[in-house]
């Protein structure tokens, strides 16, 4: 689930693999076209896909779930690859906008621990159109110079001594998520009378929110110009290697763990070029090289045991012992109609 924008590194690697993408005549014919998070993978591990099968990358880039998906329904561009979240991969699913994956190309798939596909089930009921890439977690990462309590529920993010000093996720359903969580509900729910608290509890909180944002909470929360921030885990890895000064807490009334896996839409000119390329991205070696550069926890065990830094490896937010909390869930995809109340509500709260 990331939400980071592209470096101007990432830029040059994107520019590069269209250039060369664009004398090739597709179709099987030595390209396979991506379509990812922005930062969301090693540049490095591009140009060894590319040395190593011939294969050339055309890469392209998303912020949301919801700006992909409209693109990949529309079919304008025939991606090979995507990365999304979940529940994205779980309506792509429902909508036939995906191709089965041909496992037998796959043999990398061993790398990835079994607990992570049986996660994946809750989407994708017979692991048979996605690969986990990245897990994680969604907490509250909030800097002990300016916040002096322990920090352990989600009702700090409306306590008003922190006025303007909170980030919140803008995000219908992460910002649902915290709401729905801290009234005691599902973050799944279509309960209309549970929607409407969590509505009315998010639009209480308004005044004290300095900002409602996605990519900006990392750099605004180094740099000290907030208190408490909502987080994906692997962002707060990165923070705490930049600021010693910020704690990352997986709230007591539970959160979202997510999956970002590689799927190939039922469209892609290039399955077998796809297949290869998540092949690849499944070898100890290049997790490794991913995990490191973009800080996500990866549900490589093979590349996990490779992490030579003990405390990364112990790390009790890159790879958390989960068993130890309550009422953890994975977003599900709730329909055209839970969308569309869902998006009605958070309208509300922001035009409120």
């Amino acid at each position: 689930m990331k939400k980071i924008i592209c470096s101007v590194l990432m830029f040059c690697v994107i520019l590069s693999a269209l250039l060369t993408g664009c004398g090739s005549s597709g179709g099987e014919n030595g390209e396979v076209i991506v379509y990812n998070w922005g930062e969301y993978i090693d540049p490095e591990t591009i140009d060894m896909f590319e040395e190593e099968t011939g294969i050339k990358v055309v890469y392209d880039e998303f912020e949301t779930n919801e700006i992909m998906y409209p693109k990949v329904e529309a079919g304008a561009t025939a991606y090979d690859v995507l990365c999304p979240s979940d529940y994205m991969i779980q309506k792509l699913i429902d909508n036939d906008l995906l191709s089965e994956i041909n496992f037998d190309n796959i043999p990398n798939i061993k790398n990835i621990g079994q607990q992570y596909l049986e996660q994946s089930r809750e989407f994708d009921p017979e692991n048979k159109y996605s690969v986990p890439y990245c897990f994680g977690t969604v907490g509250i990462l909030y800097n002990k110079t300016m916040v002096e309590e322990p920090i352990e529920s989600w009702s700090v993010l409306w306590d008003e001594k922190y006025a303007d000093n909170i980030l919140m996720q803008d995000s219908v359903r992460d910002a649902f998520m915290v709401s729905l969580k801290l009234n005691g509900y599902s973050m799944n729910t279509l309960d209309e009378t549970e929607l409407k608290t969590a509505k009315d509890t998010l639009i209480e909180q308004k005044p004290l929110v300095q900002a409602y944002v996605i990519d900006q909470v990392r750099d605004k929360m180094i740099g000290g110009e907030a208190a408490l921030g909502v987080i994906y885990s692997g962002e707060a890895i990165y923070t705490q290697r930049e600021n010693a000064d910020l704690a990352y807490v997986i709230p007591k009334e539970g959160t979202n763990v997510w999956i970002d896996s590689w799927v190939i839409p039922k469209n892609a000119p290039n399955k077998e070029n796809a297949e290869a390329f998540i092949n690849f991205m499944c070898r100890e070696d290049i997790a490794l090289m991913n995990f490191e550069y973009i800080t996500y926890s990866t549900p490589n065990t093979a590349a996990q045991a490779l992490i030579e830094d003990e405390d990364i490896r112990n790390s009790e937010i890159a790879f958390p012992d989960l068993s130890q909390y309550e009422n953890l869930e994975t977003f599900q995809y709730l329909g055209s109609e839970g969308e569309e109340l869902y998006n009605n509500l958070w309208k509300e709260v922001k035009s409120d």
